[in-house]
Formats: C-alpha cells, sequence, structure tokens
C-alpha cells in the first residue's frame, strides 16, 4: 500500500486537559484533528493533522440539506506498560465503509484511514487518560461539502478524525439503566438506513428519548417498524438478555445496527461455551420470561458504553425489575473481560486489539 503524504501543523496554543475523575462524554475534545478532501475525478486527497477548530462550509453544502454524511465510534486506551491499544480499529473501518456504501458516498482507504489515525495518536498521546473506566474516544465522520440544492449525491467531500477525553457513557456507569420500550415512534425499516451510521438515524430517535428522559428512563429500546412488537436494538447499543441460561440477542435484519462490541460479545461468548442465539425475539416473549422468572438478566453493548446491564424494562406501562435492578453476574464477567482485554490487563486470545507501539516503524 502506498502511504499517502500528510501535512502536520502542530497547535500553539494547547488546551488545559481536564480532571480525568470528573471527565462525562463528548464534552471535551483535544488539540488537534485529522482532515481528509475528496473531490469527483481527484479522489482522496490534502491529507492533514491541524489545529482543533471549527469548520467553514457552504450554507448550500449537501450535508445540511439532505444529510450526507457517516459516522463511527472508537477508543484509544493506554495500557500499564504504557502502550496505545485500539480495539478491532480494522471493523470500524470496514463498516465506515458500509455505511459510505448506503449512502452514495465515496469509500476511503481503510489502511490509509488507520495510518492517519495512527499519527493523529501520537500527536495526542498525552490526552489518553488512564484513571479506570476512562478512554479516549474516537470519532470518524464524512460529510458532503459540495454546494448544491439538488437531490444528488455529492462530489466533494470531507473526512474528519476528531478525539475527546471521556468517561462513562452513561452516569450510571456499570451501574444498571433504565429502559423505555418505545410503541409510537420507530427508528428504521428493512431496505431504510438502520444498518448505516448515518445521522439521520440519530436525529430520529430524538423524539422517543425525549419523553424516555422526562420519564426517568436512560434510553429507548426500538421495536421493529412492521408489527411492532420484535426487539431491535437500543438507541445507541445493541441489546442481549439472559433467558433461562442462553443468551439471546435479535439477528442483523437489514434494520440493526451490526455493533462491534455486539460482534466481539458473541464471540466471547461462545468461546465460553454458553448457549448463545441470534433471532428474532418479541417483547411478549420478553415478559413471558420475566413472569416466569426465567428473564435472568437484560444487557446493552456498544462502544461508548461497553457493557449496560438494564435494570429496568418499561413495555406501555408494565414495569419489567431485571435482576432485582442489580447488575447480574454475566454482565459483570463480560464487562470486567472486555475492558482488561482493551487495557491489556488480559491477554487477547482473539488478536482483537491493534497496538500503536507496534507499529511505530510504519510511521516514517
Amino acid at each position: 500500500m502506498t502511504r499517502l503524504p500528510m501535512q502536520i501543523q502542530l497547535a500553539q496554543n494547547k488546551k488545559e486537559k481536564p480532571d480525568p475523575s470528573t471527565l462525562v462524554f463528548g464534552k471535551s475534545f483535544t488539540d488537534h484533528m485529522l482532515i481528509i478532501d475528496y473531490e469527483e475525478g481527484k479522489g482522496w486527497h490534502n491529507h492533514r493533522i491541524t489545529p482543533y477548530a471549527p469548520l467553514t462550509l457552504d450554507p448550500a453544502a449537501i450535508v445540511l440539506h439532505y444529510g450526507q454524511t457517516v459516522f463511527e465510534g472508537m477508543k484509544a486506551y493506554r495500557s500499564e506498560e504504557g502502550t496505545i491499544r485500539l480495539f478491532r480499529p480494522d471493523q470500524n473501518m470496514k463498516r465506515l465503509n458500509y455505511s459510505l456504501d448506503r449512502l452514495c458516498m465515496p469509500r476511503i482507504d481503510e489502511e490509509n484511514a488507520l495510518y492517519a489515525l495512527n499519527q493523529l495518536l501520537q500527536i495526542e498521546q498525552e490526552w489518553i487518560p488512564t484513571l479506570e473506566g476512562t478512554s479516549l474516544y474516537i470519532r470518524p465522520f464524512v460529510i458532503a461539502t459540495e454546494a448544491f440544492l439538488g437531490v444528488a449525491p455529492a462530489k466533494s467531500y470531507q473526512f474528519y478524525m476528531i478525539l475527546s477525553p471521556v468517561g462513562s457513557y452513561y452516569k450510571e456507569g456499570i451501574h444498571p439503566v433504565k429502559i423505555l420500550v418505545e410503541n409510537e415512534f420507530v427508528r428504521a425499516a428493512k431496505g431504510g438506513t438502520g444498518s448505516a451510521k448515518t445521522a439521520g438515524n440519530y436525529a430520529s430517535a430524538l423524539k422517543a428519548q425525549e419523553t424516555a428522559d422526562k420519564q426517568g428512563y436512560s434510553q429507548v429500546l426500538w421495536l421493529d417498524s412492521v408489527e411492532r412488537k420484535y426487539v431491535e436494538e437500543v438507541g445507541s447499543m445493541n441489546i442481549f438478555f439472559k433467558i433461562n441460561g442462553e443468551v439471546v440477542t435479535p439477528a442483523i435484519n437489514g434494520s440493526i445496527l451490526e455493533g462491534i462490541t455486539r460482534k466481539s460479545i458473541l464471540q466471547l461468548l461462545r468461546h465460553w461455551n454458553m448457549p448463545v442465539a441470534e433471532r428474532q425475539i418479541s417483547m411478549d416473549e420478553i415478559r413471558s420470561a420475566y413472569e416466569s422468572g426465567e428473564l435472568e438478566e437484560v444487557f446493552g453493548t456498544g462502544t461508548a458504553a461497553v457493557i449496560s446491564p438494564v435494570g429496568e424494562l418499561n413495555w406501555d406501562g408494565y414495569k419489567m425489575i431485571i435482576a432485582n435492578g442489580q447488575t447480574g453476574e454475566l454482565s459483570t464477567r463480560l464487562y470486567d473481560t472486555l475492558t482488561n482485554i482493551q487495557t491489556g490487563k488480559e491477554k487477547d486470545p482473539f488478536d482483537w486489539v491493534y497496538e500503536i507501539k507496534k507499529h511505530v516503524a510504519k510511521l516514517a
């Protein structure tokens, strides 16, 4: 692979780094960002790392009118030995290209994108917090920049990466969250953009989330768009149910985002020889399992929260208190194992972790 030239402009005035013990999710940003331009006929070019700054866009930029944009979410960790570690970044880049295809946007070179991220992380490595439960969140995103009010794919784009030191995604941390099952609105339908990581999916979820917030619930659980009875996913997570010893999660069906953490959890559970099923699951089945005492645990999975145990499900006013509102044994084991692999406290039997230190020679 040909390494594309990278221009680097270092910030003259560095920001004060936040106290790691007070970090929240997505409020603080590092000193630098990555930008790559795209023009039809020229391809991706002008790779550069610049000081973090506001963007300049034409008011007619297609992203502002027709939502032609996709993004990813990743994290960097600092191991006890001081290495910078990424968790399955190749999978994020593959999913980014899947989303780009769905939105009629130009694919990126996955290896060059990771190479650029290597350089950005080496510049910003002092921003990676080391306090338990913290990390450096990585947000790659692509936007359509062509100034044109016609409904058509843009001919120019920009690819960015920004970094944010973060604490827990939920204020509850690893403690159980309360989730409201959404009965009125839908997030996505088969054939739509639900399987792509695009901004419109999240904007369409805000109304339901607003209702959930007012009722004291952290997130919304979406149901299918046709029968409104089959479980799909939570707003920012895939969802798992432990029923009578078996772990069940909705099958990928064209309207559910295929999470990297979801994929990893399934692999980990099978490695432990636990019964696992990816299939259609209805709220009626969940309620029946709850009433019979077979619903043992519920938890969400995602890059931001890693594992988030669910302590309560509210389905049309019927409240199900899961595991007495406590964090379940399996949720705890999964969270500990996955975060220990990510930070180097446990061996990585799956070759999931990508260490920046091992690739320094490639940056020359």
